[in-house]
Formats: C-alpha cells, sequence, structure tokens
C-alpha cells in the first residue's frame, strides 16, 4: 500500500512507516530468526551442560533477533541495485523506495548499538568476540557481487553466536565449540542454497552469483553432500560432548527431516525450493530436543 491511498484511509504516517520498517527488518517472516536461533540455543546448552543461566539466554535470544534484523537491513541496503531485478525482492521496502538508503543505514546503526548494549553485560571475550561478529554481519551482503559463496560466508555469520555463547557461560571457546559452529556452517550453506535456488535464474540475468549457480546441474548432488556433512559434524559433537541416546534420536530425526526436503525439491520448482528452505526450522528444532533432553536427564 502507497502512502497516498494509506493517507486517504487516515491512517497516520507513524504507522505508515512503522509498518514499512518492520518489513524491511523482516518482522513479518520470523524464520531467520528460527534458524540462527537454533544454533546458538544449541552452544548455550552444550556450554551450561543443561538450561543456561537466564540473563545469558536472555542476552542470547534478544541479541539474535537484533542482529538478524540488522543483517537484513544491510543485506537489503547493498542489494538496492539487485533486488527490483528479482521477482521475490522487488516488493522490498528499499527496492521500492519506500525506504531511503540513509533511513535504512540508520536502523541498521539502532539495531547494533543494542544489541552491543546487551553484550556490554557478558565479560570481555564475548565483548571482543561480537565485533568480529558485526563485521561479519555488515561485510556479508557484499559478497555475492564477488564470489560464489556468500551462503558459505552467510554460515560464517550466522554461526558466530556459538563461539560467543560458550565464552559468554564458560569464559573459553573448546575445540567441541568450532565443530559445533562448522557444523552451522555447513547447515547454513545448505539450507540457503535451497534459498539460493529460488532466485538463480534472475540472479543470472542480474549478474549476482550464489553457490546455486556455481553447483549448476549438480545442486542437488552437493546438497546431499553437504547435509551429510551436517549430520556427520553433528555427530562428532555429540561424541565429544558425551551425549546419549536422546541426542542420537534427535539426530536420526533431523537426518530423516534433510532427507525429506530432497523429496520437496527434487524437481527444483521455485516453490518446492523455497519450501525445502523452511523445513530447516524443523531440522534446527530436532537436533535442539534431542540436546536438550538428553542434557535435562
Amino acid at each position: 500500500m502507497d502512502l497516498e491511498r494509506f493517507e486517504e484511509k487516515g491512517a497516520p504516517r507513524w504507522r505508515e512507516r512503522l509498518g514499512q520498517y518492520w518489513k524491511l527488518v523482516r518482522g513479518d517472516r520470523p524464520i531467520g530468526v528460527l534458524l540462527l536461533l537454533w544454533p546458538t540455543w544449541w552452544a548455550l546448552w552444550l556450554a551450561a551442560d543443561g538450561v543456561p543461566p537466564a540473563w545469558t539466554l536472555f542476552v542470547f535470544t534478544a541479541g539474535v533477533w537484533l542482529t538478524r534484523s540488522a543483517g537484513c537491513v544491510i543485506n537489503d541496503y547493498a542489494d538496492r541495485w539487485l533486488d527490483p531485478q528479482v521477482e521475490r525482492t522487488r516488493g522490498r521496502p528499499l527496492a521500492t523506495g519506500a525506504v531511503s538508503g540513509r533511513e535504512a543505514l540508520a536502523v541498521f546503526a539502532v539495531l547494533m548499538l543494542a544489541a552491543f548494549a546487551l553484550v556490554l553485560t557478558m565479560n570481555r571475550l564475548t565483548m571482543w568476540l561480537s565485533v568480529v561478529g558485526l563485521f561479519l554481519a555488515a561485510s556479508y551482503p557484499y559478497l555475492k557481487r564477488h564470489t560464489y559463496l556468500p551462503q558459505v560466508y552467510l554460515g560464517l555469520a550466522f554461526g558466530w553466536g556459538i563461539p560467543m555463547a560458550f565464552a559468554a557461560v564458560q569464559g573459553e571457546v573448546p575445540t567441541v565449540a568450532w565443530v559445533l559452529y562448522g557444523a552451522n556452517i555447513l547447515w547454513a550453506t545448505a539450507y540457503d542454497t535451497w534459498y539460493a535456488m529460488v532466485d538463480r535464474e534472475d540472479d543470472i540475468r542480474a549478474g549476482s552469483k550464489s553457490t546455486a549457480i556455481l553447483f549448476g546441474d549438480l545442486d542437488l548432488a552437493i546438497q546431499g553432500v553437504l547435509y551429510a556433512l551436517v549430520l556427520v559434524a553433528l555427530y562428532l559433537v555429540g561424541d565429544q560432548a558425551g551425549l546419549g541416546a536422546y541426542y542420537w534420536a534427535g539426530l536420526c530425526v533431523a537426518a530423516m527431516l534433510a532427507a525429506w526436503e530432497f523429496v520437496m525439491a527434487r524437481h527444483r520448482e521455485r516453490q518446492a525450493c523455497f519450501r525445502a528452505f523452511l523445513h530447516n526450522n524443523w531440522i534446527g528444532a530436532a537436533v535442539f530436543a534431542g540436546l536438550a533432553w538428553d542434557l535435562a536427564r
């Protein structure tokens, strides 16, 4: 709805602006928050050997929403030249001009400052790691101009809450945290490749790059390898952490859910690939359920 139509209905302009900002931060699309939240919670529960301290849980949960929202804003700012050319993204506020580039940068700054204010309540190691996280989040959107592997970099950015969670709870980042971080990089690369397969034809025409374009006709085969490696890495995490039957059961459920994604997306249709992407929420939930249940025994 444009501003003129909105004003004709008597709605205040501030509400229209807030609505555009809400769309800008993807408040109407929570899947990104969930995909970022699950690995963060995996790490918190592992680091605490059970339920983490309440304030630490709040800081990281709120921080996930803030940083994911900020990441969406800076992504749209970087892609304001590309999004109008892509069917799925041409209605975004920056692509339509409903929000200006200056406004977007201001929203990004406010969100990151709020996230950093929360981090200031954690220990010094966590604060230093958050600086790396800021760099990863801010630089990710520009990778698709220079490399076919922005999905890998997304994994680096989306999983940075893992070493931060261990630092906050334990004051250090042990080996198991880095193995879990590696598992998340592989997982994010896989699920974001489903997402990139939705836009592949539009991205090729616009000159953008992605793993979906790089993999080409081998996309499903390489996706299979990626998901297999995710499961292997999560197996190593469970082995190193001494987890038991409930965790392994959760991992088995996650494997079956991943296999179902290939059934859904076997014809590479846009909507099917998008459903496969969304379906990864259940994989993250299955792993967390098994992990949390095992540690609660």
